[in-house]
């Protein structure tokens, strides 16, 4: 063989080598860095899934306030409504929170405002029932505005489920035992004002969750950080 030949032979060869070499570095960066990258993904889908939801909500409270308590401005934060999620929360726990204790929380919570709202909105369908069998007209779409609003925490709830590993012990049927609320006799006022405070709770809630799902995604972006400065 021609030296010189040789010599190009073994210049390709270096060549093709380095590069493969540099190809597997870029690959097992990205492998190692891509289950991080899918679940900052899937926490920033879940916290823009939440905010859209939370304006939905709260422009069916305004037409709920409107329809149902005659005021779209109607207020009454001393309203409480037992069996719903805590809203408060100190700081510094929150902050000490495992991300599995997050989740699971957040699921059961989902869980049980969807509960609340299916009847409040069964309810509202009962009423409108009553109302056409006197043969009052009526046009209430709040029903189907809750449904949607049902929909939107329905689509949320798997974000949660995966990543807590409880899928299994969810299921959207009648709310748990330990969110029981108060079934004595009720007014059709303090009715009506239940499904306000529902809907208040909920467009607070959605905010904590969002704040949740956004610290997920830093924690998750710190952590891809780490496993490609390990790699390189």
């Amino acid at each position: 063989m021609d030296p010189r030949s040789a010599i190009s032979l073994s210049g390709c060869l270096m060549a093709v080598w380095r590069q493969t070499v540099v190809l597997c570095c870029v690959l097992n960066c990205l492998v190692s860095s891509a289950p991080s990258l899918v679940l900052k993904n899937k926490y920033n889908n879940s916290f823009h899934l939440t905010r859209s939801t939370r304006t939905r909500v709260q422009q069916l409270e305004k037409k709920y306030k409107e329809q149902q308590l005659g005021d779209r401005h109607f207020e009454d934060r001393s309203q409480q409504l037992e069996g719903l999620p805590l809203l408060s929360t100190d700081f510094y726990v929150w902050l000490k929170l495992s991300d599995w204790e997050r989740l699971h929380a957040a699921l059961w919570d989902i869980k049980n405002y969807w509960d609340m709202l299916d009847k409040k909105r069964k309810h509202l369908e009962e009423e409108g029932e009553e109302a056409q069998v006197v043969g009052a007209v009526v046009r209430n779409t709040l029903p189907q505005a809750i449904k949607h609003i049902q929909l939107d925490l329905q689509d949320l709830m798997p974000s949660v489920s995966v990543h807590s590993n409880t899928a299994k012990t969810v299921s959207l049927s009648s709310a748990d035992e330990r969110h029981s609320t108060n079934t004595g006799p009720k007014t059709v006022w303090s009715s009506r004002v239940e499904g306000y405070v529902i809907l208040r709770d909920l467009d607070l809630y959605l905010t904590k969750l969002a704040r949740d799902f956004l610290l997920l995604a830093s924690k998750t972006h710190v952590t891809q950080q780490k496993e490609e400065k390990r790699a390189h």
